[in-house]
């Protein structure tokens, strides 16, 4: 039933959380992972600013999924992790819907809560948007 599971995650402990539950529903379902990390331009240009080389960017990036990795990793689930940029919420809904998952996991909070304040939280609009089901995770 679902056997491609999309995970969104932004480094938070809402992520990690998240990450369990992905991994039991692939080893329910005999399925495989797959984890969504978007970069929005404001911290992709942050990055650059303050004089990062790419490998440090890089390196910063991927400390990002680590913990989500070890989860999937402990768990034995098959995954591969994917860094995209753009608007969180629009990005992975559009990732979501053009690679048919059957079911997409994400946090129901991140990093920014002010930002999720004021421009409506990324779950939600993957919630709305998404055509598979979507699991929140408090």
């Amino acid at each position: 039933m679902y056997k491609r599971i999309l995970l969104a995650t932004d480094g938070s402990e809402h992520s990690v959380r998240s990450a369990k539950h992905a991994s039991a529903l692939a080893n329910q379902f005999g399925g495989t992972v797959d984890i969504v990390f978007v970069i929005d331009g404001n911290k992709s240009k942050e990055d650059v600013l303050h004089n990062m080389t790419e490998y440090e960017i890089d390196l910063k990036r991927k400390e990002k999924t680590r913990a989500v990795q070890e989860v999937l990793e402990q768990e034995g689930v098959s995954f591969e992790t994917n860094i995209l940029h753009g608007e969180p919420g629009p990005t992975i809904v559009n990732f979501a819907n053009d690679n048919n998952y059957d079911c997409v996991v994400i946090g129901s909070r991140g990093h920014n809560a002010l930002q999720e304040m004021i421009l409506g939280s990324v779950s939600h609009k993957v919630v709305k948007r998404v055509d598979a089901p979507v699991m929140v995770i408090k």
